[in-house]
């Protein structure tokens, strides 16, 4: 693997260190008045997403890693997780729940997500910031219930539970924040 300078360090990064694979959120290069300077950084775990404080000296060296970004298909669920397609090469691969985590409730049938691999390991998946889902069940909202505002629970066709406003039924199709797990509009 390559190592870089703590001094070349930019945000978004992947640093295999002794504890793991890490991507650098943000860095600092402080230069006291006394004594060598040295690099305080925001480390996220790319596996747990644990976030660590670390120091560095400046001028030291670190691993960088190589992470593979590529754009796959959802295909099916089955017993073990999920299977994605890749686009370019035709292969499947095997994606265990796990590893999706809440990524899982917005995934549908031929919906594209970025996988990020290091080596053959997936240690994250990027999704759209909105994706469009069906309500599969929900309470029918009352007539003369318009509180300003208001929220009922929805169940979306992928299984996840979201709160949408009183207008929203059964079957209707809504856009949903990736990050958020919000409701966003009626598609």
């Amino acid at each position: 693997m390559p190592t870089i300078s703590t001094n070349d360090l930019k945000n978004g990064m992947t640093l295999a260190i002794e504890d793991g694979l890490f991507n650098l959120v943000e860095f600092q290069h402080v230069k006291p008045g006394k004594g060598g300077a040295f690099v305080r950084t925001k480390l996220k775990n790319a596996r747990t997403g644990a976030v660590l404080d670390r120091t560095f000296r400046a001028d030291e060296k670190v691993e960088r890693a190589i992470v593979d970004k590529r754009e796959m298909q959802f295909l099916y669920r089955d017993l073990d997780g999920a299977v994605f397609m890749d686009n370019t090469t035709y292969d499947q691969i095997q994606v265990s729940d796990a590893t999706l985590g809440e990524s899982a409730g917005y995934l549908v049938e031929s919906a594209n997500a970025v996988l990020a691999m290091y080596g053959t390991e997936i240690v994250g998946i990027e999704l759209p910031a909105a994706v469009e889902l069906n309500i599969s069940e929900t309470e029918p909202g009352i007539q003369g219930d318009r509180v300003s505002g208001a929220r009922k629970p929805a169940t979306l066709e992928t299984g996840l539970v979201i709160q949408v406003p009183l207008f929203v039924n059964i079957d209707d199709r809504v856009r949903v924040d990736t990050r958020t797990g919000e409701y966003i509009t009626r598609a």
